[in-house]
């Protein structure tokens, strides 16, 4: 008797910006293995407007979803920006990337920057150096990762790890800091 083996899950991570958003996509096997499939950064800073900046974001990117399939996404939460202008175009550059992926049927997952960084470097205030450098050994990555795109991968790889802690242990992930 054969037993099916399930296929890897495609999972979109978004780390959002107004002037870059990081792009990563995984692959997670049932035995928890992941794969770097896609990864890049989108620069938009260039655009006259900030509305063209938030095209530009939503039409690369569903662009980026219909190439790729992936079959779920996460994206990072909000956080506190130095500045009430700066937290309002981090959340407009949210906005634009979710109803990309919602468009695009995607569901999408919600997670706290210190929950992304606990998950993939161990501890909850890691720097950024440190989620590349962890990101590049999770996914057996040699050359350099770009801060935006390593970003990006990292929620994906939490995203897994969430998924896969859920089906171990049929708790859901919404206690360790995520939400649909």
């Amino acid at each position: 008797m054969m037993v099916a083996v399930a296929a890897p899950l495609r999972i979109l991570g978004i780390d959002p910006g107004s002037q870059r958003t990081g792009v990563g996509i995984i692959e997670a096997d049932a035995t928890g293995k992941l794969r770097c499939i896609f990864r890049a950064t989108l620069k938009v800073a260039g655009e006259e407007t900030f509305p063209l900046r938030l095209k530009r974001i939503y039409d690369e990117l569903s662009d980026i979803i219909d190439a790729q399939a992936p079959a779920e996404a996460a994206i990072e939460r909000v956080f506190m920006a130095k500045n009430a202008d700066s937290a309002l175009k981090l959340g407009q550059a949210r906005g634009a990337a979710i109803c990309a992926a919602v468009g695009r049927g995607l569901p999408v997952s919600e997670y706290a920057p210190n929950a992304i960084k606990q998950t993939v470097v161990g501890k909850g205030h890691a720097g950024k150096e440190q989620v590349q450098h962890m990101v590049g050994i999770l996914l057996n990555l040699h050359e350099p990762l770009q801060a935006d795109a390593a970003d990006a991968l990292a929620i994906a790889i939490t995203h897994a790890h969430m998924r896969a802690s859920e089906a171990r242990t049929g708790i859901a992930a919404a206690a360790w800091g995520r939400r649909r």
